[in-house]
């Protein structure tokens, strides 16, 4: 299968589980070349932000997992 280059930037609220999303994260650590977490202390929340390579399935998956986690939003772009 064709491997991308990619962006998935995880919101995490106040509620979000952080253990929870940093297992799903290590459990695709395979595909990320690069993170880079930001603390959004005057909104209680934090992004999370992951360049990857990887085939489309695995990066939605990634993607999928994350965003049905309560208090997590997450936007993906890969390149075509």
């Amino acid at each position: 299968m064709e491997t991308r280059i990619g962006t998935v930037l995880v919101l995490v609220s106040e509620e979000g589980d952080i253990h929870r999303i940093n297992s799903i994260i290590s459990e695709h650590s395979d595909l990320i070349l690069g993170r880079q977490g930001i603390p959004l202390r005057d909104r209680s929340a934090s992004v999370i932000s992951l360049v990857m390579e990887g085939d489309t399935d695995r990066i939605g998956s990634l993607a999928g997992k994350l965003g049905r986690l309560d208090g997590v939003k997450v936007k993906s772009v890969l390149t075509g």
